[in-house]
């Protein structure tokens, strides 16, 4: 009986993708068929990669039909590899050239503004998302996959983070709920990815079990760069929990989601917030008490600019670093409404002068006019004047130039 395997997409909607099907035969040798309308044009470097694919499995006999809708390299030789493996067992990986931008590190306080989460296994978003200068891209293998799709769209992320230039986005992956997400390190850590999200992370062993997973890939594979991680907290014991959380290794931010939380406390989620008061103060406390950045959820309406913004502003409120975003068009608003305020920055290029005053005549003390100003919010003050550099508010020398009222 013949061995048939499947993996990707086909169809009118679909872009930027492929389907592959192989059959594997006693005889006849290699049958390649590739159906595209760009077959003219590409067809003899895809058929030429999907035989060096076929080589590198040992597979000498076996019909392939590859049916594409515009699929880069990168994506045609993770559909095959995915097919393939649903044929035959190997534990073999087809992997192509990484990017030299892509082997970038980022650092722990990194700016997590605004996170941007894309279908793992829907290589047409993924392209072109930095574009939109997001500070991170997610590539989930979690909630936006489909179960009988999770195995191939593990493959198709890793083939991304090789391949996809991301412009300077932190590269990062969401796994699936443990134990299941434990199996998907495999696929990524060795990928030079910047940081991976813990799901409905209810306990500090959970972050654990996931450090001791990418210690042991790092160790067997001789890798020695970081990979962060952030918690997703989404559940009232998470909540609980979350300082605990907070303060596991190599954990760099706490976010919450939302969506499960609400469902799990039994009610439903508003634009105001109130039913999420407690969980989200909850965890902005436990992550700046781990001295870790707080993210919030994501804003569901993509259509609702004004809705977003308020719902920006209140996060702001009461202390969060960032959130996440479903469509690209949330990334501005995101960005404009984290940044400083005129008011902030002048307050805050103040606290910064009466501290360098302070430091050049040699006083422990700092203070502006009558007040004090202790540590921590001189601190915040050089943080303030950073994202407002960053957001084009401030121009090099410190002085304001406008910005959000």
């Amino acid at each position: 009986m013949a061995k048939i395997g499947t993996a990707g997409n086909y169809g009118k909607k679909v872009r930027s993708d492929c389907k592959a099907t192989i059959e594997l035969t006693d005889s006849g040798s290699l049958q390649i068929e590739f159906i595209s309308k760009l077959e003219a044009y590409f067809g003899d470097h895809i058929k030429s990669l999907i035989e060096a694919e076929l080589k590198f499995f040992g597979i000498k006999n076996a019909k392939l039909t590859l049916e594409d809708r515009g699929s880069l390299d990168y994506v045609i030789a993770a559909r095959v590899e995915a097919a393939i493996k649903k044929a035959i067992e190997t534990e073999k990986e087809f992997l192509l050239d990484i990017l030299p931008q892509n082997f970038n590190q980022t650092e722990k306080d990194k700016l997590r503004r605004s996170r941007l989460y894309l279908p793992g296994n829907t290589p047409k978003l993924a392209l072109n998302a930095g574009l939109h200068k997001p500070d991170e891209i997610i590539l989930d293998l979690e909630d936006s996959v489909a179960p009988d799709k999770k195995f191939e769209a593990a493959i198709m992320v890793r083939n991304a983070l090789r391949s996809v230039n991301f412009y300077g986005a932190e590269r990062a992956v969401r796994i699936n709920q443990l134990p299941a997400g434990l199996q998907d390190l495999d696929h990524v850590v060795p990928q030079h990815v910047n940081l991976i999200l813990v799901p409905k992370t209810e306990s500090a062993d959970q972050i654990e079990a996931v450090n001791e997973k990418i210690a042991e890939i790092k160790k067997a594979r001789k890798l020695d760069y970081n990979i962060w991680l952030m918690p997703i907290i989404e559940s009232a014991l998470g909540v609980i929990n979350s300082y605990e959380i907070a303060k596991g290794e190599n954990v760099v931010a706490l976010a919450i989601g939302l969506e499960d939380y609400t469902a799990d406390i039994g009610t439903q989620r508003t634009n105001e917030g109130k039913e999420s008061f407690f969980a989200r103060s909850q965890v902005v406390n436990s992550a700046k008490a781990a001295k870790i950045q707080a993210i919030d959820s994501v804003f569901s309406d993509v259509n609702d600019m004004e809705a977003l913004k308020q719902n920006v502003l209140n996060s702001k409120a009461l202390g969060f670093d960032g959130m996440g975003c479903i469509h690209p068009r949330q990334i501005v608003v995101i960005h404009e409404n984290f940044a400083p305020t005129e008011k902030e920055i002048e307050k805050a290029q103040n606290i910064v002068a009466a501290y360098n005053e302070a430091k050049e005549k040699g006083l422990g003390v700092v203070s502006l006019g009558s007040k004090m100003i202790d540590a921590p919010v001189v601190k915040r003050a050089f943080r303030t004047l950073k994202l407002a550099d960053i957001g084009g508010n401030i121009e090099p020398h410190g002085k304001k130039t406008g910005g959000n009222k």
